[in-house]
């Protein structure tokens, strides 16, 4: 009786076994589907709703920035022109070519085109009265410049017509000029631009003009205060960073005269950003006057000249930055990492002490054979730079960290 029993509960516990199972089968399915149901209708909920009540955290500050890189004068000699001559025409693009990766390398890039370009037309000519052939500016903007400065003690060698074609072959190029204009309504439309989410002007003017006359006050932008300030004013509000390129100083001189200090000063009361100083024909130093960078002197680009000073010209390159607070409005702009590298403008000798074979060589591609002094050079020139103020970093030759190179 008791195995009958036993058996008999035996089966009723396996029954009773069998129907759990089922049951949770049933339940398993019945779960699993709900369980698919819910997750579509997840898959269905807007996000809007989920984040209803959360605030989202923005950042109301933007930064900005672009690299800028500047060259000094472009001095066309006849030895120059006569050895850029091809056929019918001119090509100075072999003599900018080592320099190229570096300019092309930068958003912007500025130059002073110190000779007029009138075009081979009206007569090309050199010093004392020069004008040179179009495809100067060809070749500098092959090499990536796009910022050119046109006032400058040269400005009126050749007069009013020299003046009109430069303006024309300017206009037709995609590039930032200022500086000398065929008229008055040409010379008060200043041109704005923007790189990088930066809007950027450049006002240009010279202090000498060789003693030739000016007829008016537009064929080329004479320096005077209030002058200056009304063109300032002008555009202050309507562009994050000006730069001024100002033709001043003492040829020859590797100091910074008085005048220089007072006019740079009077810039950054202005609130001008930068300052880009040509006209002496060498090297000289630079240095912050509260917020405003200023070069006092980029040397010669490219010259016939001929002591190691005027041959060696300066890259000054910088990067502007700009931070904006989208919540106030409030836009700051500092001009930073002034960073300085010297070119060399070689050329062979003829018999008869001509010159010819001109080419540009950044002081990193010299070797004693170019330039048997480079390296003598290249010291001077470093300690001058760093003169005002010696966080002016200077590159160029290998091994230069903080000494000297030997």
């Amino acid at each position: 009786m008791i195995m009958k029993k036993k058996r008999h509960q035996s089966k009723i516990f396996v029954g009773l076994l069998i129907l759990f199972i089922v049951l949770l089968i049933v339940l398993g399915f019945v779960i699993i589907d709900v369980s698919k149901e819910d997750k579509d209708d997840k898959s269905n909920v807007d996000i809007s709703d989920v984040a209803e009540g959360v605030e989202e955290v923005v950042n109301p500050i933007k930064t900005y920035s672009f690299s800028l890189v500047m060259a000094g004068d472009a001095l066309i000699h006849s030895a120059v022109y006569a050895d850029a001559k091809v056929g019918s025409g001119y090509d100075f693009t072999g003599m900018l070519s080592n320099i190229k990766p570096i300019i092309s390398s930068y958003d912007l890039a500025y130059y002073n085109q110190e000779t007029i370009l009138g075009g081979s037309e009206i007569g090309l000519s050199t010093y004392p009265r020069f004008n040179s052939p179009y495809e100067v500016g060809d070749a500098f903007i092959d090499c990536g410049f796009n910022v050119v400065s046109l006032a400058n003690n040269h400005t009126l060698d050749r007069g009013e017509k020299a003046i009109v074609n430069s303006r024309k072959y300017w206009n037709s190029k995609n590039v930032m000029v200022n500086g000398s204009a065929s008229s008055l309504e040409e010379r008060n439309n200043i041109d704005i631009r923007e790189v990088n989410g930066i809007s950027y002007a450049m006002l240009s003017y010279t202090t000498t003009t060789n003693g030739l006359t000016r007829k008016n006050n537009y064929h080329v932008n004479w320096y005077d205060k209030e002058t200056v300030k009304k063109d300032v004013e002008s555009i202050r509000d309507k562009v994050d960073f000006i730069m001024v390129a100002m033709h001043w100083g003492t040829e020859y001189n590797t100091g910074v005269s008085s005048s220089q200090k007072d006019i740079a000063k009077y810039l950054a009361s202005l609130d001008v950003d930068l300052v880009i100083g040509t006209h002496p024909h060498v090297i000289e130093p630079a240095e912050y006057i509260d917020d405003t960078f200023v070069i006092y002197s980029l040397g010669n680009i490219i010259s016939a000249q001929r002591t190691d000073e005027q041959l060696s010209g300066l890259l000054m390159s910088v990067t502007v930055n700009k931070v904006e607070n989208t919540e106030t409005g409030e836009i700051k702009v500092s001009v930073d990492n002034p960073t300085a590298q010297f070119v060399y403008t070689y050329s062979k000798k003829t018999s008869s002490g001509g010159r010819y074979g001109f080419k540009l060589y950044p002081y990193s591609m010299l070797n004693e054979k170019l330039f048997s002094n480079y390296k003598t050079m290249y010291n001077k020139l470093k300690t001058r730079m760093t003169s005002l103020d010696p966080n002016v970093k200077v590159i160029g030759l290998e091994g230069d960290t903080d000494g000297n190179i030997k």
